[in-house]
């Protein structure tokens, strides 16, 4: 009752603009996922990046499930499975990111182009929904919550990986 999984890994490429560049990131994350990506705005005017505030300036796209394992498998091949203790977040959560999104196998492709990709892993226990849910709503006990120490014991046996 208390195992940990993956609820879900979020994938991310900020372009930084708007335009075929995004378009292009789009079908990047399109490729490796097979969903369709979510277009960020930009909160604030940057004058100095030449970001305009509403501007989409990224993509995203929300991976659930045995697609999700997959997916987070090819990205910590790329980082040859070492993570460090910063990445794990108080909450039981981690991230990292890679350079090159042609390390995960991805075919290059010289009209798309080289982006870099952001990975977020939410980690859960069976009952964290009754923290969210509408009718009947209660508080997630103490000894199902995800600490980061629990979630860097699961990435050591689940993943073989190391922390450094």
């Amino acid at each position: 009752m208390r195992e940990i999984r993956i609820e879900k890994l979020v994938l991310n490429i900020c372009t930084g603009e708007s335009g075929d560049k995004l378009t292009k990131a789009t079908k990047v994350l399109d490729d490796l996922t097979g969903q369709t990506p979510v277009l960020s705005r930009a909160k604030y005017t940057i004058r100095s990046f030449g970001i305009k505030r509403n501007e989409k300036i990224a993509a995203n796209v929300t991976v659930r499930g045995k697609k999700a394992y997959e997916i987070l498998e090819r990205g910590l091949r790329v980082k040859d499975r070492d993570l460090k203790k910063r990445n794990f977040s108080d909450t039981g959560n981690f991230g990292f990111g890679i350079e090159e999104h042609i390390d995960l196998g991805i075919k290059y492709d010289p009209y798309t182009d080289i982006f870099g990709l952001n990975f977020y892993v939410v980690l859960s226990r069976p009952g964290r929904r009754i923290g969210q849910r509408k009718r009947a709503c209660a508080r997630v006990g103490r000894k199902q919550r995800i600490t980061k120490e629990d979630a860097m014991e699961w990435y050591k046996t689940k993943f073989d990986g190391n922390i450094y």
